[in-house]
């Protein structure tokens, strides 16, 4: 049986800002236009104020919103999926629920921190820019590894796995824990 894999996927700066709270930091159609093809089909996980700032759910994917208040339903649906999880587990069981499908971690950077551990797979987009800004990205350190740089104008498009598979065992154990 092949593990599982999460892949978080986000556009980094310099200095591992990703955003300021209120909003996107660059506009890079390039970006926009590969997140939508490497996503399409898939199930993004995300928390309550990303699933918000991109006006509600994104057609063709599953979202899946981690949000501490349990009462909040999502606005903006599309006619797409949309769960709502209140823990880590309640992210296991959607992503359990839907083991047909490539997942992926949409943060922001408090649920990139929490799904770390569970984390096998980065999409980044490494902005060489050196913005402003409270949100951050997790460093990367000797567990992971380059696996390919595509290099554009102002940024590179770059993924990573993770050298040791503990990620992946830790990912199965998440979702067979339904």
């Amino acid at each position: 049986m092949t593990d599982p894999t999460l892949t978080a996927i986000a556009a980094v700066g310099t200095n591992g800002v990703i955003g300021d709270g209120r909003g996107l930091l660059w506009h890079l159609p390039e970006d926009f236009a590969r997140f939508k093809r490497v996503t399409m089909g898939g199930v993004l996980v995300m928390g309550r104020t990303t699933y918000d700032s991109l006006g509600g759910a994104l057609r063709g994917r599953v979202s899946v919103v981690l949000t501490r208040n349990a009462g909040w339903r999502p606005a903006r649906t599309h006619g797409c999926e949309v769960v709502v999880a209140t823990s880590v587990a309640a992210v296991g069981r959607a992503l359990a629920a839907h083991a047909d499908q490539r997942w992926w971690c949409a943060g922001g950077g408090e649920v990139y921190r929490l799904l770390w551990a569970v984390t096998t797979h980065l999409d980044l987009t490494e902005v060489q820019a050196h913005p402003t800004g409270a949100v951050t990205f997790p460093a990367l350190d000797e567990t992971w590894r380059e696996t390919s740089r595509d290099p554009w104008a102002g940024f590179d498009f770059v993924t990573y796995e993770r050298v040791r598979p503990t990620a992946a065992g830790a990912l199965r154990s998440l979702t067979d824990a339904v």
